[in-house]
């Protein structure tokens, strides 16, 4: 034994490499190695003799099995350092390029309208996704029968059992902002109102989730001349023409009244919209004076102030200005898609101090 000892100790710690050692592993302790072959000799032994040698031959395995752990350590520690002595890191080199972001064509849009009605003197204001039933109709003059109410049309939170709280639910519009925009400052008042809602509601031009804005200007002698100029304004800002025409259509809305459908003018040439010009109409938003009932309802005296309000899509103005046919792709496309359409780096400043197109 002190023979194999001495043979596998001196090979294991000439070794030069794992390869090597692993032959050495097998030679020794493997199933037919040496000292596997010597220790199967045990059962021919007389017990005696099995007390004397089993000890010696199960030491003897361990002390070599702990020498190859070692070896095979060391081996790999001399490789880690000259790994490290032949590579090294020139820190002055440039870094690696990084991919560039891109902003989404819904924040590039909101981004755009915001500025345009900031320049007419606007506001923005914002309320919570999540609204009371009074909020989101009751204070809109939506009355309790309008479909609008159905939960087919409207997701209602869950309430559970003995929560005697009023009926919630994810907003349909944002005109809740208005009301709540009313009731904190009063009139005159001037304010648009961008954000996500939720209808049930999903195809090619529909999503559950999708963005609006509405805008609502109270003072004392406003009226629907003063729709159609703001409206115009921001049409021929937004589209980047130098004259546009506009066509209001009579429709009902329950918060405003009179209630206005808005067309522009345009063509489509090779499936390309063109505002300003040629023989086709295109419905874009609602518009209309603001009710009573909507005014006393944001705490505003409707025999003292009037004022107008309309609202669009988000999602199908950014849909018409670039070329891009289907709302679901907002959604559900990638960086390829949003360069293609030619949303690129971000590499301006937009309104709220992050980086735009």
């Amino acid at each position: 034994m002190d023979d194999l000892r001495d043979k596998y100790i001196s090979l294991i710690a000439k070794a030069g490499d794992e390869a090597t050692l692993e032959d050495l592993r097998v030679q020794a302790v493997g199933k037919k190695g040496e000292i596997s072959l010597a220790m199967r000799e045990l059962g021919k032994m007389s017990a005696e003799e099995r007390q004397t040698a089993g000890p010696r031959l199960n030491a003897l395995k361990d002390e070599i099995t702990s020498a190859l752990a070692a070896k095979k350590e060391a081996l790999g520690d001399a490789a880690l350092d000259e790994r490290l002595r032949g590579e090294w890191l020139d820190v002055t080199l440039p870094a690696r390029t990084r991919r560039q972001g891109t902003i989404h064509p819904i924040s590039q849009v909101t981004e755009e309208v915001t500025a345009i009605f900031a320049d007419m003197g606007f506001a923005v204001a914002e309320g919570p996704q999540i609204e009371s039933d009074w909020y989101n109709f009751d204070a809109l003059n939506i009355p309790g029968h309008h479909p609008a109410r159905a939960e087919m049309d409207t997701f209602y939170t869950h309430r559970g059992e003995g929560d005697e709280r009023p009926p919630h639910v994810l907003r349909t519009h944002t005109s809740p902002v208005q009301i709540r925009a009313m009731q904190a400052e009063g009139a005159p008042i001037r304010v648009i109102a961008p954000g996500r809602v939720y209808r049930a509601d999903y195809d090619m031009t529909h999503t559950p989730m999708f963005h609006q804005i509405e805008g609502l200007a109270i003072d004392k002698d406003i009226s629907m001349a003063n729709l159609k100029w703001v409206l115009e304004e921001f049409v021929k800002a937004f589209f980047e023409v130098d004259d546009v025409e506009l066509r209001f259509r009579a429709s009902h809305f329950p918060f405003t009244e009179p209630s206005a459908e808005v067309d522009i003018r345009c063509s489509w040439e090779g499936g390309t919209l063109k505002v300003g010009e040629g023989d086709d109409w295109l419905e874009i938003l609602g518009s209309g004076m603001v009710h009573p009932k909507v005014l006393e309802a944001g705490n505003i005296d409707p025999a003292a102030w009037q004022g107008f309000a309309f609202g669009m899509g988000i999602d199908r103005i950014a849909m018409l200005k670039y070329g891009i046919p289907d709302l679901r792709a907002f959604f559900d496309s990638d960086l390829r898609w949003l360069r293609h359409y030619g949303f690129a780096a971000l590499d301006v400043p937009t309104l709220r101090g992050g980086l735009s197109r």
